[in-house]
């Protein structure tokens, strides 16, 4: 990247709308669009403070692209660092477009995927993991996902992750001074302080590791897959549970003959619910494939439900059991509810009889609707949400858990190396690799190869 470029993007969607705003930033974004602005006022751009809003417009020759707001940022005080104007036009695609061709003739080059947010980390407005963040905030589709990808672009994670490297690197420079005077067989490092300091971020980062469990799952929704034979109503609570007809609903058998998928946020929490087609022996051959695909829902689902006609329960017998017991013993650490349907065509009696036969058992009718809410809290039990409100740091990026594993397996060599007696000069080496790995989370180390794989992933325009 070209730091003296002027570079320039929608910072808007495309498509029409009441306004859009293009994003100008660079050296010299405001020489570039100074003549071609005219403020209703007769303002001069290129003496107005930082962060001022003027009224004009667009002009070229005598030819007027549209009447826009200018707003401007002055370095160092922008989100880039730089000096940044935004214009904000009328949401014509056509205007926009014909504003972007006037400043690319005239100093301008569009702005790669993700530049803008390049620079502010470049320029030490936002640390890598912030930077990341802002990637994870416009993605954000429920509340938990947006707490998270609030939290740390404030930076509560980065700042987690730079105290404890700093106090790392100082224990560090000590074990390296010890190197330089090994002939006078002296210690700068207090060896009790270190084993401490070792203990207590191997905790940190225990702690941090575990949690990308829970991250992951609602950062990309928790996959909840609906099994059962056919014809016990798995289409139709799908149906109840989005409150719209998504999967078509009969009574042939098979009807559903490949898994339909959609999310549902309940209570802040993002669930990703997979309709499978009816566990059954059949000679069809595309319903086989359907089967198929049920079991390899099942095996990607965090969250396995089980429903059954509760109306048949009577004459499952052993093929009920035998079906639970599979899924039990092929699946024994994901979580099983198992839901008896139809329940509103049973007597108090009845569904009293079924409960006491299988424990937990969640009881509804996804026809009339009775159950589903209760079904939606007991989901909600299977998401370990106390850190979630309690606002800890929760780890959602696969980059950073990938580093923190790195960099928990080197603090792990040098608190043996520690309790074996290993020579300063040793430790030194897992020392520096877990510097390198907590300083690759926040950017503090860092490669051009993998600043681009980042940022590439960004909209253009952010």
């Amino acid at each position: 990247m070209q730091k003296q470029d002027t570079i320039i993007a929608m910072a808007t969607p495309n498509g029409s709308g009441a306004i859009g705003v293009i994003r100008i930033s660079g050296i010299n974004t405001i020489a570039i669009v100074a003549p071609f602005f005219k403020s209703i006022k007769g303002k001069n751009l290129t003496t107005q403070k930082s962060h001022s809003i003027l009224l004009g417009h667009i002009v070229e020759s005598k030819k007027i692209y549209d009447q826009v707001l200018v707003s401007i940022f002055k370095n160092p005080n922008s989100y880039t660092g730089e000096d940044v104007i935004e214009i904000s036009c009328h949401g014509s695609p056509y205007i926009q477009q014909q504003i972007i061709q006037l400043f690319l003739k005239n100093g301008c080059r569009m702005a790669n995927a993700g530049e803008f947010t390049l620079r502010a980390f470049l320029n030490g407005k936002l640390d890598l993991s912030q930077a990341e963040a802002v990637s994870d905030l416009i993605a954000s589709t429920n509340e938990a996902s947006h707490q998270i990808a609030i939290q740390q672009m404030r930076g509560g994670f980065s700042n987690e992750i730079k105290t404890l490297r700093e106090e790392l690197l100082n224990f560090a420079s000590l074990i390296e001074l010890e190197l330089d005077f090994s002939e006078e067989d002296v210690e700068f490092a207090n060896r009790e302080q270190f084993i401490d300091l070792l203990s207590r971020i191997q905790k940190v980062l225990s702690s941090l590791i575990d949690s990308f469990a829970m991250g992951n799952v609602i950062k990309n929704g928790i996959p909840v897959a609906i099994i059962g034979e056919p014809n016990v109503g798995k289409s139709t609570l799908l149906n109840a549970l989005l409150n719209e007809e998504k999967a078509i609903v009969s009574s042939i058998a098979g009807t559903t003959r490949d898994a339909i998928e959609d999310e549902l946020t309940i209570k802040g929490i993002g669930f990703r619910f997979i309709d499978t087609a009816g566990i059954r022996k059949t000679d069809d051959v595309v319903e086989n494939i359907g089967i198929q695909k049920t079991y390899e829902k099942i095996a990607q689902a965090q969250v396995i439900t089980y429903l059954f006609d509760a109306t048949e329960f009577q004459v499952l017998g052993s093929r009920f059991q035998t079906e639970i017991e599979k899924i039990k013993n092929e699946y024994p650490q994901k979580p099983l509810l198992i839901i008896a349907n139809k329940t509103d065509k049973l007597s108090p009696k009845e569904i009293s009889n079924i409960k006491s036969q299988i424990p937990d058992l969640q009881i509804l009718s996804a026809k009339t609707g009775e159950g589903v809410e209760e079904l939606k809290n007991k989901l909600l039990e299977f998401v370990n949400t106390g850190a979630l409100h309690s606002n800890e740091v929760i780890v959602t990026n696969s980059r950073h858990y990938d580093a923190l594993i790195k960099a928990l397996s080197a603090i792990e060599k040098v608190k043996f190396g520690m309790d074996d007696g290993l020579s300063s000069d040793l430790m030194a080496i897992d020392l520096k690799e877990a510097l390198f790995h907590l300083g690759e989370i926040t950017g503090q180390v860092t490669n051009d190869e993998l600043l681009g794989n980042i940022f590439a992933n960004f909209c253009i325009g952010k």
